[in-house]
């Protein structure tokens, strides 16, 4: 590969990361909040709202639902009027957090509802808060795997935003459709791939590793 090609990988890996980054922050910041919700309204939660539990339950499968490809084209008016413009990396993280929240969301859910309830039921008996259990019991328990399941959701976002690079979106998607399969560039294709792999082998593996610390359990 030619110095200049090597420059555009670089760039593109940092948009990729960038997207990855940004997108994944913000799934955690609103996909958390609403695993805690479903669990909390769910039949027999602490805060039980079987109404709301329905409602956002649908909506957020109504999201996930959604194929990627499908989301990001339906959200290009949405996008545009949010960043000025339907291209580029920062156009592209308004429906990869999109899509991302719901899903992250439900992987919460799933780690908070495996809290032991026995737990729960002893910490309220002595009186505690809802909002208390919550930051002493429900989030602290189900940590390690609510962190694992970032991790996978941060893999899922290096995939979608490689896929976001069909529509200009920059990264490394868009590094492999435009140099490497419109213009036969077998390199280029190859050095994309290849850093992807490298990518997410190496999230994964911090992931894990930071799980297997902080899990009490082991």
């Amino acid at each position: 590969m030619s110095p200049v090609m090597i420059d555009l990988l670089l760039n593109a890996l940092w948009e990729t990361v960038i997207m990855t980054a940004i997108s994944g922050l913000f799934s955690l910041l609103a996909g958390l909040p609403l695993g805690l919700i479903l669990v909390m309204t769910s039949p027999g939660g602490i805060a039980e709202h079987r109404g709301v539990n329905r409602v956002l339950g649908l909506i957020i499968n109504g999201f996930r639902s959604l194929p990627f490809i499908i989301l990001l084209v339906a959200l290009i008016p949405f996008t545009r009027f949010l960043v000025g413009t339907s291209l580029g990396t920062w156009a592209a993280i308004v429906p990869l957090s999109i899509t991302a929240t719901p899903y992250f969301a439900r992987v919460a859910e799933v780690s908070l509802r495996d809290v032991d309830r026995g737990l729960i039921d002893a910490v309220r008996a002595m009186g505690a808060s809802k909002l208390r259990i919550v930051w002493d019991v429900l989030i602290p328990e189900a940590l390690p795997g609510i962190l694992a399941g970032f991790v996978v959701t941060l893999v899922a976002l290096i995939g979608a935003s490689a896929m976001a690079g069909a529509i200009g979106a920059g990264g490394l998607g868009d590094l492999a459709i435009r140099y490497g399969y419109q213009r036969f560039d077998t390199a280029v294709m190859v050095a994309v791939i290849a850093v992807l792999i490298v990518l997410v082998c190496g999230i994964q593996w911090l992931g894990d590793r930071l799980v297997t610390r902080i899990d009490k359990r082991r």
